[in-house]
């Protein structure tokens, strides 16, 4: 498994704007549909990488719990799907419903997306506020595949609930590690 850190964006970056396909819907969704009314958390992900595969059960629900709260979660897959066809749409979608998603999981098939957002691995998580501008970019917790340190989405969930109670987020905050995004040749 390679471990390739985040470029962490930096703080206080407005969201570049999007209009890609939902593989679960079907439907091209643009960013200012999918923004949540608090805040908008936007995930670069995939089907295969291990790191993601071990998250999946506290991203969905992480999402389900906040989503009450004004905030909307965005799945974002920019791998190269003709050298890891895994990472397709036709299996995003199977995948997005077998995992219980309750997140659009948009294709970005061009990968401008993840450029435009400074992404290199999966996960890559930021979040940004009700103006889209970014106030948290890093890790979900610290656990990873293998180091037997449970789930918590802890350091996500300290820069929400900061957030939701007007509390200033810590500046300092580490880096998301994963699989390297697959880009195209």
């Amino acid at each position: 498994m390679a471990r390739t850190p985040s470029n962490m964006l930096a703080l206080k970056t407005k969201a570049p704007d999007f209009t890609l396909l939902d593989t679960k819907s079907n439907n091209t969704l643009h960013l200012n549909q999918l923004k949540g009314d608090k805040a908008t958390v936007i995930m670069f992900i995939c089907n295969h990488c291990p790191f993601v595969i071990h998250i999946n059960p506290e991203l969905v629900k992480l999402a389900n719990e906040y989503y009450k709260k004004g905030i909307n979660f965005i799945a974002i897959s920019s791998n190269d799907a003709i050298n890891y066809p895994q990472d397709g749409p036709e299996l995003m979608r199977q995948h997005a419903i077998d995992t219980h998603y309750p997140f659009p999981y948009l294709y970005d098939k061009t990968q401008e997306v993840a450029k435009a957002y400074n992404a290199a691995c999966t996960p890559d998580f930021y979040i940004f506020d009700k103006n889209l501008e970014l106030i948290y970019r890093g890790q979900l917790d610290n656990s990873r595949p293998g180091n037997d340190i449970p789930l918590t989405g802890e350091d996500m969930r300290k820069a929400l609930d900061n957030l939701l109670s007007n509390t200033p987020i810590n500046t300092n905050q580490k880096p998301s590690i994963g699989c390297n995004i697959k880009w195209k040749d």
